[in-house]
């Protein structure tokens, strides 16, 4: 039976920024094979429950990973790095459990135990370890099914305006460790992106990728994830 709840959680690169994105059989079953699973059931994906009704808000699976230059940090505890809850120490204190991307570089993830829903304000949370005063960026896309993509604007250029429609920005405050609620938008800190805004009623999908206008040296160049976090969402 599905249950449908509120919880929290790029532009293009050679493998996974284009429109036709990840191929299907790269993404495990699509959100389209669930849904037809679902149909057959007599379960539907239409309305949102609370995060905390969720039994994991977090990303669930690795479906592509294009590292670029400056790339390399987190690596070695890749893909467990990118699982579960974001860590930051508290008080907007940045994580260093992060994998960075490079020069854009390109992660794709998948939610198989829930689906992102269009819901009240914000449906994912996606975070970096951005500090005050030192920002670097990413693109966000979702899609439904691995294969067709739909971007959430973005200006990396825009610095006065603090890059308007980008990740890595937000301050986190949320950590494992800490208490503080990772998928409450109001407190968890972190970039908010609504699916209402790309016109989608669903994802389970979501693409992050380096806007290539960061700082890139060494192997920790460039827009870092920590995790991200379903805010709205539907268990399956």
């Amino acid at each position: 039976m599905l249950t449908l709840l509120p919880i929290v959680l790029a532009c293009t690169s050679p493998k996974v920024g284009d429109d036709t994105g990840v191929p299907a059989d790269t993404a495990g079953d699509t959100a389209a094979d669930t849904a037809s699973r679902d149909s057959a059931s007599g379960d539907t994906a239409e309305t949102g429950d609370t995060a905390a009704d969720l039994p994991d808000p977090f990303i669930d699976r690795v479906v592509d990973y294009v590292p670029g230059a400056a790339a390399g940090f987190g690596q070695d505890r890749f893909p467990d790095i990118v699982y579960g809850a974001p860590d930051s120490p508290g008080g907007g204190g940045a994580s260093v459990d992060v994998l960075t991307l490079g020069q854009e570089g390109a992660l794709v993830v998948a939610f198989d135990d829930i689906a992102l829903v269009d819901g009240p304000g914000a449906d994912l949370l996606v975070f970096e370890n951005p500090f005050t005063g030192w920002y670097e960026t990413a693109y966000v896309a979702a899609s439904e099914d691995g294969v067709t993509w739909h971007e959430w604007p973005c200006d990396p250029t825009d610095a006065e305006h603090l890059f308007p429609g980008c990740a890595g920005v937000a301050i986190v405050y949320a950590g494992e460790a800490n208490g503080v609620d990772p998928t409450d938008p109001a407190t968890a800190g972190g970039d908010a992106f609504d699916l209402a805004d790309l016109g989608l009623a669903s994802a389970r999908y979501v693409r992050v990728r380096d806007s290539g206008a960061n700082e890139y040296a060494g192997s920790s160049g460039g827009f870092d994830l920590d995790a991200m976090a379903v805010v709205n969402g539907a268990a399956f």
